[in-house]
């Protein structure tokens, strides 16, 4: 059986190359094991106590990262996975389960130092295998951690779309209207054949609808002009709800008294609603024009936040662009929980050297996890200043704060506090991975009401063209 094991294990795609002597080391200290279909392999959280040799059959590792549960790795004959030498994953990240029926070897852990030891080329081959596993997974979460940022960003803009598109559409269905009352206003003054000093006094009335107000009214203000507005076009027999469109404008009691000294009766009520449609139809058009603005201004903070046309290369960073861009895509979830969100950054901030992409997931990630602990009606800070030959960017948030017990863990991957389905547990992990790519880091501080995530990365040295 023995010989039988080393004959296998020889033509094993992973631990094949090994020298005979080697193999033979390592079945003399391990154990063979069936495995059945729908077996459950480890649980999610199991410590990892052995190497496993896939012979034959196969199985998969199946995480739930909010969506239900997806493979994210599967292993087949050929493949070794389990505890290997010198990796830092302890622990399974979700249950594995058997998909096809085979044969696993498995090598207790107690015999790793002697393995190193009497089996350099098996211990190679292991580490190599295990420099693959962490590849596959990182890229795995990353792609994961990915599409779930952009479905939270379509969700944000979707939401911060809304408000203006809605807006635009309903001041669009208003302005036809009152497009409607302008003409049949103007025809009315057109048949009624006014002279030149009339038509200078209407025209003079109507221009002040191009003055903007120096404060906007208060509620109390509002409602006491629309009052005095309304008793005027009553006492001079002009119905309809022309005060409505007359209370914003910069138009006066002593206006309209001058129209009325020059024009009565059917006239003066032509001339008020041509005067009012006019007002109304600029101020329409205004919020038309600032709904369109604001809903170019996400779509080009969207463009800019995800480096869309860009190539994924280190470069020379403006970091200011970026945390205003993950603000105001973040903007909609700070308003509904009523918290406070700023950002404020150090003029003349030097640029940086990294992955734009890369730095605009950590705020993303380090901004929507902060708006979390706040809680409603909290504060969210965002800071960025020069420190010695570093960038350094704080986002505090005055929630609970972070039990001491639970600090060393929140960048393992998988851990969250959060309820299932709200959160994958990568977010900070990915942070943290996406800051050392970019020669950076991530550190935390915490205490009750004062939770900050301190990201360093460096300067760019080289001298702007």
């Amino acid at each position: 059986m023995h010989t039988d094991l080393v004959s296998h294990l020889a033509q094993h795609r992973t631990l094949g190359a090994a020298p005979p002597e080697e193999l033979a080391w390592l079945a003399a200290h391990g154990k063979l094991r069936t495995i059945a279909r729908g077996e459950l392999i480890a649980r999610k959280n199991d410590a990892f106590t052995t190497l496993v040799v896939l012979l034959s059959g196969q199985f998969a590792i199946r995480v739930d990262r909010g969506a239900g549960p997806r493979k994210v790795m599967d292993w087949g004959p050929g493949d070794v996975t389990g505890l290997l030498p010198y990796s830092r994953m302890v622990k399974t990240p979700a249950d594995v389960f058997v998909d096809e029926p085979g044969e696993i070897f498995e090598v207790d852990r107690r015999h790793f130092t002697e393995m190193t030891r009497e089996c350099p080329t098996i211990t190679t081959l292991l580490v190599h295998a295990m420099i693959d596993r962490a590849r596959r997974f990182t890229s795995s979460d990353l792609q994961d951690e990915k599409m779930l940022s952009l479905g939270r960003l379509t969700a944000g803009l979707a939401h911060e779309l809304n408000n203006p598109a809605s807006a635009a559409a309903r001041s669009a269905k208003l302005l036809t209207g009152t497009l409607v009352e302008a003409e049949a206003a103007v025809r009315r003054l057109v048949e009624a054949g006014l002279g030149p000093n009339e038509l200078a006094t209407i025209d003079r009335v109507r221009q002040t609808c191009v003055a903007v107000r120096s404060t906007p009214l208060t509620p109390i203000e509002r409602s006491d002009r629309e009052e005095a507005l309304s008793g005027w076009l009553e006492s001079h027999g002009i119905g309809g709800d022309v005060a409505a469109f007359l209370v914003d404008a910069v138009i006066s009691i002593d206006d309209l008294d001058r129209l009325s000294s020059t024009l009565d009766g059917d006239t003066l009520d032509a001339a008020v609603r041509w005067v009012s449609a006019g007002c109304s139809s600029r101020a329409l058009a205004s919020e038309i024009e600032n709904a369109a603005s604001r809903m170019q201004n996400l779509v080009a903070a969207l463009k800019r936040h995800t480096y869309m046309d860009r190539a994924t290369a280190p470069e020379a960073i403006d970091l200011e662009p970026g945390l205003r861009d993950s603000v105001t895509l973040l903007m909609h979830k700070a308003r509904h929980k009523s918290i406070a969100l700023s950002v404020l950054v150090e003029p003349n901030l030097p640029r940086v050297l990294a992955i734009g992409g890369d730095v605009n997931q950590i705020w993303m990630n380090l901004i929507d996890n902060a708006l979390d602990a706040a809680g409603d009606s909290g504060e969210v800070s965002v800071t960025a200043a020069r420190h010695l030959d570093t960038v350094v960017v704080r986002i505090i948030d005055n929630g609970p704060g972070i039990p001491p017990e639970l600090r060393e863990r929140i960048f393992d991957p998988f851990f969250t506090t959060k309820p299932v389905g709200q959160g994958t547990g990568l977010g900070l992990d990915i942070a943290r991975r996406l800051a050392r790519r970019n020669n950076g880091d991530i550190e935390i501080d915490s205490r009750p009401r004062r939770t900050e995530f301190r990201v360093t990365l460096p300067i760019d040295e080289k001298p702007e063209r």
